[in-house]
């Protein structure tokens, strides 16, 4: 009797655990996302002395072209990482592709660069595709273009402004939106190296 009571409470105990919408594995197969970790969009910006030497970033973009960073010298390069599991970033996108609308059309020294994070290609693909991102992306490659960030890049979004020479001079955790990312690109533009 006291085994066959001890069964039944495992049983409801179980029960109960497994209809917990609050529970872990709810929250995990319920497809919504929730309890995503974001930055908080804090900017860091790093006084020219203050830079580290240039990064070494390279990989294969999304249509599958090789690109290097350090092909890209003598313009200021923004960097930003994303995947389209992440609502953050899916919010940020269409101020990305406004920022780099304007910067691009003001002929200045500027590129975009996305990195595609834990997801394949197709999947980023149809993603930029769909929102008409017109800047490249590079594709996951196992975390190798996360490594080549020197830590810098904990969550995502994540955006990086490079200076001409390849050096981190700002970093914005979280999200970011066009005037912020503009007015980032602006200040390096236009500081002595």
């Amino acid at each position: 009797m006291a085994a066959a009571a001890v069964a039944l409470s495992l049983t409801l105990g179980a029960a109960a655990c497994s209809q917990d919408s609050n529970s872990i594995a709810a929250q995990a197969n319920s497809g919504d996302r929730k309890g995503y970790i974001s930055g908080d969009g804090t900017i860091e910006r790093v006084a020219v002395a203050d830079r580290k030497q240039p990064l070494q970033l390279s990989g294969t973009t999304l249509r599958g072209q090789h690109w290097k960073l350090s092909d890209e010298r003598g313009k200021v390069v923004v960097v930003n990482v994303w995947g389209s599991w992440c609502g953050p970033c899916v919010r940020e996108a269409p101020d990305l592709q406004k920022a780099w609308t304007q910067l691009h059309k003001s002929g200045k020294p500027v590129q975009f660069m996305g990195i595609d994070y834990r997801e394949s290609a197709e999947t980023g693909l149809a993603f930029v595709q769909s929102n008409h991102i017109t800047y490249p992306s590079l594709a996951d490659d196992g975390g190798q273009a996360l490594l080549a960030l020197r830590g810098k890049a904990a969550s995502t979004p994540t955006t990086l402004v490079l200076d001409k020479q390849g050096r981190i001079a700002a970093r914005v955790s979280g999200p970011v939106d066009t005037a912020t990312l503009t007015g980032l690109v602006q200040d390096v533009l236009g500081a002595r190296a």
